[in-house]
């Protein structure tokens, strides 16, 4: 069900908002014409949950002047470490009703729109029409794909993040200027390789970070102020206190936003992400063989072999054109690796560039596979194309 009324007109600052958004006037670059701008603005958030309650607080705090929620769940007691748009007296209610609730004491001046759903291929692009930038707050690859693909048939911003345990990331996806979410992850990873974060858990504050950075975006994007995160996503390590930043490109042969585009209408999401009936056997093993590789080798120029040996292994004997990151140090220069980037990751063995495959496919790196019986087999099987062996 959808609620929606009339959104209010553009129209210049009260004296209530004049007093209410003061710290905004005096920023340079912003001041009234930011604010103006703001309270015209339509930002639509997918999900009222750990990323959703701060994206929403901030903007509604802001004075965003319609504020759209999308979401179909009910408050759970393990909801409140992080979902702070909610309070221990909205258990067991709709998480719209809280939001409701939290929205209009904290800004009245805010337009909410209300639609309780669960985001479908079926509704989505109807519940996207209309928005000027939409911030996904979902938890799961298939909405993330629906949100991407919906957003890039409409033309409309996607402003992204994700967290999982310590971790979490944010970018701007905008396919009118960059790249999209499928050109940085063309295929999703194994469902058994990514707990959800019911299984892996997450720092009740770390959706509080990334969420506020969404918010963040999409504020600069409404207003014009200052540069957005497209072309880039940005790595936060809350233990480490670390941020770092990866560069975007835009993927050529992007399914939906690529010149020749073979997506142009939603599918079925959680086929595609391999969940449900409709998704059993669709992903492969992750492994491939030193003859598979071989052969590919010899028809794919753009395929990354990836060696993450240490040092004084990669010196005895590699193979030729591989790249070499030593498993320990490939947390820290992942920007070294393009996400959309089909990779082959080898070690001696087989045993530590499966574990680096698991990491890869954590981190969001879809194209991954593992050189089943490292460069020993490679040596065995393929003798005549490794070197020094």
């Amino acid at each position: 069900m959808t609620s929606r009324t009339s959104a209010p007109s553009a129209l210049p600052l009260s004296h209530a908002e004049l007093i209410r958004y003061s710290r905004h006037l005096v920023l340079p670059a912003f001041g009234v014409e930011g604010q103006e701008r703001l309270k015209a603005g339509r930002v639509l958030i997918v999900g009222a949950g750990g990323l959703g309650s701060p994206a929403a607080l901030y903007l509604a705090a802001a004075g965003v002047g319609t504020l759209g929620l999308v979401d179909w769940d009910v408050v759970d007691r393990s909801n409140l470490q992080r979902q702070v748009l909610h309070g221990t007296e909205m258990v067991g209610r709709a998480k719209l009703d809280s939001a409701r609730a939290r929205i209009a004491d904290l800004n009245p001046h805010v337009h909410l729109e209300t639609i309780s759903a669960r985001l479908t291929s079926a509704n989505a692009l109807e519940i996207l029409t209309g928005w000027d930038v939409v911030l996904d707050g979902s938890d799961n690859f298939p909405t993330r794909y629906l949100v991407n693909d919906a957003c890039v048939l409409l033309d409309v911003p996607n402003v992204y993040g994700a967290v999982l345990r310590f971790v979490g990331q944010a970018s701007v996806f905008d396919a009118r200027r960059g790249p999209c979410y499928r050109c940085l992850f063309r295929e999703p990873p194994p469902p058994e390789l990514v707990p959800s974060c019911a299984e892996g858990g997450v720092l009740g504050v770390l959706p509080g970070i990334i969420g506020s950075l969404q918010a963040l975006e999409a504020i600069k994007l409404v207003t014009g102020v200052g540069t957005s995160l497209v072309g880039r996503l940005l790595l936060f390590d809350g233990l480490q206190l670390h941020f770092r930043e990866i560069t975007l490109s835009k993927d050529p042969d992007c399914v939906v936003c690529g010149p020749h585009p073979s997506v142009t209408r939603l599918i079925d999401y959680e086929a595609f992400c391999g969940i449900g009936e409709g998704g059993r056997g669709m992903r492969d093993s992750g492994e491939i063989t030193p003859g598979e590789l071989s052969a590919e080798r010899g028809r794919t120029t753009d395929l990354v072999v990836l060696d993450v040996r240490e040092p004084f292994e990669w010196e005895i004997a590699h193979l030729a054109g591989a790249r070499h990151i030593p498993l320990g140090q490939l947390p820290a220069r992942l920007s070294e690796l393009e996400g959309h980037a089909d990779i082959v990751v080898y070690c001696h063995h087989g045993t530590r560039s499966a574990r680096a495959v698991e990491f890869l496919r954590a981190a969001g790196y879809s194209k991954v596979r593992n050189l089943t019986g490292g460069i020993d087999a490679w040596a065995t099987q393929v003798d005549a194309e490794t070197p020094r062996y």
